[in-house]
């Protein structure tokens, strides 16, 4: 794995997160909206539209770098839409990081990944 793919998926790995605590937030503060007087739901709509397509764009630069199959692709595509999914892809994509970083020191190191 060259640099510029390890860089996409380290971005696309350190946006998830934040974007799926955003999702829950927002779905809070919907249900506050609809059974209290508190409404945020304006500025957690913009902070989590702000993640989401942030997340879109490093998705869609991550799938060019690493050259994902359709079907990997689209799996962190229908995660980005759960509410829950952004953990999820940050799970799988630290570990599809550090078995590349492994699979580079065996390289490197003439033993046979």
């Amino acid at each position: 794995m060259d640099i510029k793919t390890a860089s996409a998926l380290r971005r696309l790995r350190l946006v998830s997160a934040p974007e799926a605590v955003s999702f829950l937030l927002l779905l809070l503060c919907s249900i506050l909206k609809r059974t209290t007087d508190f409404n945020a739901v304006p500025v957690m709509g913009m902070v989590h539209g702000v993640l989401f397509v942030l997340y879109v764009v490093l998705w869609a630069l991550a799938w060019y770098r690493a050259k994902w199959t359709l079907g990997r692709g689209a799996l962190y595509a229908v995660l980005s839409v759960l509410p829950t999914g952004g953990f999820f892809a940050e799970r799988m994509l630290r570990r599809e990081a550090e078995s590349e970083i492994i699979a580079a020191r065996a390289r490197q190191e003439g033993v046979v990944a």
